[in-house]
């Protein structure tokens, strides 16, 4: 019996889908054929399983954040950022990952951004899958994935979505928008903007908004990738053999840090300059 695939969206199946302008040398559809069609692999599974540094460093910086707010005296104490690199465990990563998140928590205690605010949602990363927001566009169904890091309630009542990121990653106003249409459904009626916060630069991303004609063509595009990704996963699952053909390579310099570089028929350890 051929289990059910069910419609669904999110703006990570968005940016495998299309990449950021500007990031399009780093975008492979064979990726996503092992991120989605060839993810209960035993060989993919184990792969997906291996975070790569600047995933960690991620992860570890949005739970120092998360344990900052869990015990407020932390903010203030003069031994706050070793307590919370002690509940992270941070003498089991590596030196490069602990120094790097040892900075995040230096930069949050000495400027912590949600000190005072009034908190609706913080996440702490790990909590896995959110709980999926049903969708209805017409006769069509798709449930909508929004991995929110923070919400938090501005004085004039307006809901404020906040994303933190790391290294050099760079805004991707679609993450914005797609989580401005998420509240939309959690939140009824309520006005909210998004941003980003970079947790190694302090840097903070312009605000961002959108009126009800923005989010509907954003719903529009999920819907289109919902039934995309759905039309590519049966062609999959009819005909295993047509993988490279449904999930075509773009080998290049991308391949250098692809996580499934090992098992990828398409990949080229050297670029040409």
């Amino acid at each position: 019996m051929t289990a059910k695939i069910w419609s669904f969206a999110s703006y990570n199946l968005w940016s495998l889908f299309s990449p950021p302008i500007g990031q399009e040398i780093w975008h492979c559809d064979h990726k996503r054929g092992f991120i989605k069609a060839k993810k209960n692999d035993a060989i993919v599974q184990e792969l997906m399983a291996q975070d790569t540094s600047w995933q960690r460093i991620g992860l570890l910086g949005q739970q120092g954040v998360y344990e900052f707010h869990q015990d407020r005296d932390l903010l203030c104490s003069s031994y706050g950022v070793e307590q919370v690199a002690k509940i992270l465990q941070l003498h089991q990563e590596t030196v490069e990952i602990a120094t790097r998140v040892i900075e995040i928590l230096k930069n949050y205690y000495e400027n912590p951004i949600l000190r005072g605010k009034d908190i609706i949602k913080l996440s702490r990363g790990d909590e896995g899958y959110p709980e999926p927001i049903l969708i209805q566009q017409g006769n069509y169904q798709f449930n909508l994935y929004a991995a929110i890091d923070c919400i938090f309630r501005e004085l004039d009542g307006t809901l404020h979505i906040l994303d933190f990121k790391t290294g050099k990653t760079d805004f991707d106003r679609r993450q914005g928008l797609v989580y401005l249409l998420a509240v939309q459904y959690l939140y009824p009626k309520q006005p909210a903007i998004a941003s980003f916060y970079n947790l190694e630069t302090n840097k903070w991303s312009e605000h961002i908004t959108a009126n009800p004609n923005q989010l509907k063509a954003i719903q529009t595009e999920l819907v289109k990738i919902a039934k995309q990704h759905q039309q590519e996963l049966w062609r999959y699952r009819k005909n295993p053999a047509e993988f490279n053909q449904i999930y075509p390579s773009n080998p290049g310099i991308n391949c250098l840090y692809c996580q499934f570089k090992s098992i990828c028929k398409f990949f080229i350890s050297e670029v040409s300059a």
